[in-house]
């Protein structure tokens, strides 16, 4: 897959661009904070309807303005498709694929499949389970619809069971179908996930080891409430204590990833080299599982990624990346010197694009 030209309009701080790609590289330089992350963002936009760092719709209109518009113009397995995404301040997102309105957003999900490594996925040892479920769910919805509808659902039961149990008088009647719909869709989850744990992990050690040149182990393990027993039961067990406490403590929205350096918990043990360095093999076996499921080259986003590594290890990151496998790939760093390293071991054409505060230069 590859987008090949991009418009902007009033997205955070880029008034307006009108950006052409080249099939392979594009790097984006400047310093901090005057934009290149928001371009990558925008692409991230069109291919899960929503912002990776924003979590408000609204926050991503420019301070100045009332609406925003992007519009990708890609080329999937041989087939031109244009998307197009529009929000005004106060009324309903507008999301349109070659010129069609959606019935539903998320029919849109894993049209454009798309890998974003950035800062922010260190989250993914330091924060809460949270964001490794997150992630596993991010992945598995962009090819698997019948999972992203299954945890819409769950998700949805969760919140009604929550409520129900706060009451002071819980109605039996309610709380036996909501339980049967959380196991019935928890189940499917549940499966789901570690098929798909038990097939990356292989993924994920071979990108690690190819980034710290095998001078470290590493391991991926899933852990969940259903590994232990039936789900039913579980729910039944639990009630007296989910009533004192107010929700569920019990169910695949408790699920978590053991991650490990050696044989012990990398959040402890790692240093912030290996921590990057774990979340960026994570990262690219996520690319790697997307492009085997899905039949499709995803888009590679890129986003300041070679700090506080080593120069070892940038160098074996600029080799993995700089071979045709990877497909089209979006680069954001303020050192023009990793830029050039790369650009050096291409030899393909690439666009060099210089961000300064919000307008965006071809070089």
């Amino acid at each position: 897959m590859q987008l090949n030209k991009l418009s902007i309009v009033n997205y955070k701080n880029i008034r307006q661009a009108e950006l052409e790609f080249s099939p392979k590289i594009n790097c984006f330089i400047g310093n901090n904070g005057v934009g290149k992350t928001n371009v990558l963002d925008a692409i991230y936009y069109l291919s899960f309807c929503k912002s990776h760092s924003a979590s408000i719709d609204s926050q991503n209109i420019n301070h100045n303005e009332v609406f925003f518009v992007l519009e990708g113009f890609y080329t999937r397995n041989g087939v031109e498709e244009d998307i197009y995404c529009a929000l005004k301040q106060r009324l309903k997102k507008v999301f349109k694929r070659n010129k069609r309105d959606y019935e539903r957003i998320t029919e849109h999900i894993g049209l454009l499949p798309l890998v974003l490594i950035s800062p922010d996925d260190s989250g993914l040892i330091g924060d809460g389970s949270g964001e490794r479920r997150k992630f596993i769910d991010g992945v598995i919805s962009q090819y698997d619809r019948f999972y992203l509808n299954a945890l819409l659902r769950y998700n949805n039961t969760i919140t009604q069971r929550n409520a129900l149990l706060k009451n002071e008088v819980i109605d039996a009647e309610l709380l036996d179908i909501l339980n049967l719909d959380l196991v019935e869709s928890g189940e499917f989850i549940y499966e789901k996930r570690r098929e798909f744990i038990r097939e990356f992990i292989p993924v994920f050690q071979k990108y690690y080891n190819f980034i710290a040149e095998n001078k470290e182990t590493v391991d991926l393990s899933y852990v969940s409430h259903l590994d232990k027993g039936d789900f039913t039961e579980m729910l039944r067990d639990s009630l007296e204590r989910d009533k004192i406490l107010g929700y569920t403590t019990k169910g695949i929205h408790k699920d978590d990833l053991e991650m490990t350096l050696g044989e012990f918990p990398i959040r402890r043990e790692g240093s912030q080299g290996q921590n990057k360095t774990y979340v960026i093999a994570m990262k690219l076996a996520q690319f790697d599982f997307l492009k085997r499921v899905s039949g499709v080259n995803p888009l590679l986003l890129l986003d300041d990624i070679f700090d506080k590594l080593d120069a070892e290890r940038v160098k074996q990151i600029i080799k993995l990346v700089s071979e045709d496998y990877f497909g089209q790939i979006f680069i954001t760093d303020t050192n023009r010197k990793h830029l050039d390293e790369i650009l050096g071991a291409l030899n393909e054409n690439y666009n060099l694009f210089l961000v300064d505060n919000g307008e965006i230069f071809l070089q």
